[in-house]
């Protein structure tokens, strides 16, 4: 079995959203609504805070579950959550807002504007900076702690000690030393605090009156906290089967890399701020904005194969079909703005590792059909052929399907992972039938393979099969004697 495929009040709107429809804002429960529900029970999520964005108004803002664990608190619509890492989309915004004023430009090297850089780093660019393509040498510790003990001088000693990690523009690696170096520039060239510079220039103009700087040791009115299902234990990582308390402190000179707070509801009124011009004056600044960073080999590098580029402070998610750029931050919160599409679409939560970014898309299609999943949106080109033929012929003529294909392209291939992958979607969508066909044909396609075999036998299980499940198990096993789940599978469906 393959487990990265399995692990698949109203006054206060008025006078804080008033973009805010409210026909869309009623307690009348929809699908999303009950779409979300079901996400917040699989994934043990808290609390959950949606905003959605077309023709330049929020036409949905919502908030659901608990804020508060400990004390019971609910979920309103003035919850403000932690962001996280989404910040460095607004440090993208203030560098952009300082080019407008001429007082910069990204393709100028770091070291123009801050003094006492090591020989190496002199000619890294404020461009190379924003998309961690850098090579700088990270200022977090191998415990993801910031150096220096919370001291900017003792941190920033520490990290230059360190060498380059890669030449400048040849791979992504995602970095926060160059987030703190932005800190310092955009407060020596705006004559403020950077906090206070994002505060002015974006907070303020987008009417966001409860987002602000903050950690875990801040009092924050109406804070939803932050959970996590991983405990440290022993050097390891050990998943819970419930939420526990995560505590997360950012000094106050790394807060460029992380350290907002907000509501889905000003986030969303932040998007529209930037999309109607108010927090960039020219369109040329939201499309350098937005633009992935080309590495030397002239490919774009980002997180995974979602969020596959990295622009000046944003995520992009680089495909043909709805592009989006998409920030995310600490596994919890996430926001798309459809590029093509007139549609933006914010979650916040507070459970560090929901990763709503992973199913912000299956909301875009609550409003873009042919976004949903169940449609096909998100499967690699060759299993979307193979859908169209399947849909044609019958999910249980899939070799023919196949053989029809390789006819009409003799360099058609279908990946073992992109196969198994889709099997288990369609189980998740409680296409069982279909799903079976798909890990069959797998096994087909790839005979020696123990993960197909694992995968065709789960599933003949899971719909009562245990005597062709227990042959499964066997040949993957032979295959694979390391697989544990086929071994404990067999034990079970033996009787042994």
């Amino acid at each position: 079995m393959n487990l990265k495929h399995t692990t698949a009040a109203l006054l206060f709107f008025g006078l804080l959203i008033p973009a805010l429809s409210k026909a869309q804002s009623s307690a009348t429960p929809d699908s999303i609504d009950v779409f979300l529900k079901n996400k917040m029970q699989q994934r043990h999520i808290p609390a959950l805070q949606v905003a959605v964005i077309r023709q330049g108004k929020i036409i949905k803002f919502k908030s659901y579950g608990t804020a508060n664990l400990e004390n019971n608190i609910a979920a309103t619509d003035e919850s403000i959550f932690s962001v996280n890492s989404i910040t460095k989309a607004f440090v993208g915004v203030a560098i952009m807002q300082l080019a407008e004023e001429g007082k910069l430009k990204i393709t100028d090297p770091v070291s123009l504007y801050v003094d006492s850089l090591p020989l190496a780093w002199q000619k890294i660019t404020l461009q190379q900076v924003l998309t961690h393509t850098s090579g700088l040498p990270d200022i977090l510790d191998a415990n993801e702690q910031v150096m220096g003990d919370g001291d900017e001088n003792a941190a920033l000693k520490k990290v230059k000690e360190l060498p380059l990690e890669f030449n400048a523009g040849e791979k992504f690696r995602y970095n926060q030393t160059g987030y703190v170096l932005l800190g310092d520039i955009i407060t020596k060239l705006s004559g403020m605090h950077f906090t206070k510079f994002i505060e002015d220039k974006q907070f303020k103009v987008a009417g966001m009156k409860l987002t602000r700087f903050g950690d875990s040791y801040d009092v924050i009115p109406n804070s939803a906290g932050a959970y996590t299902m991983t405990k440290y234990i022993a050097g390891q990582f050990i998943r819970n089967s419930s939420p526990g308390v995560a505590y997360m402190q950012f000094p106050v000179f790394f807060r460029t890399a992380a350290g907002i707070l907000s509501t889905a509801g000003e986030m969303g009124n932040w998007i529209i701020a930037l999309k109607g011009g108010k927090l960039l004056k020219q369109q040329s600044s939201i499309e350098a904005l937005w633009n992935p960073a080309i590495l030397k080999n002239g490919k774009i590098g980002g997180f995974n194969s979602l969020t596959n580029g990295y622009a000046l402070g944003w995520p992009t998610v680089t495909r043909a079909q709805h592009p989006a750029v998409g920030p995310v931050g600490g596994g919890r919160s996430a926001l798309f703005v459809y590029l093509k599409d007139d549609l933006s679409i914010v979650v916040l939560t507070n459970l560090m590792g929901s990763n709503p970014e992973q199913f912000i898309d299956e909301i875009a299609g609550f409003y873009i059909p042919e976004m949903h999943e169940a449609n096909g949106f998100g499967l690699p080109p060759a299993i979307q052929k193979l859908r169209v033929e399947l849909l044609k012929q019958g999910f249980n003529n899939s070799a023919s399907a196949v053989a029809n294909l390789k006819k009409k392209d003799p360099l058609f291939t279908l990946d073992e992972d992109d196969l198994n992958g889709w099997g288990y979607r369609l189980l998740n969508q409680k296409k069982a039938v279909e799903a079976l066909s798909i890990f069959k044909l797998n096994v087909a396609l790839y005979p020696q393979s123990a993960n197909t075999y694992d995968s065709y036998g789960e599933v003949l299980e899971m719909m009562g099969d245990n005597k062709n499940a227990l042959l499964n198990y066997k040949k993957s096993l032979a295959l694979n004697p390391k697989n544990k789940n086929a071994a404990d599978r067999i034990k079970v469906l033996s009787g042994k």
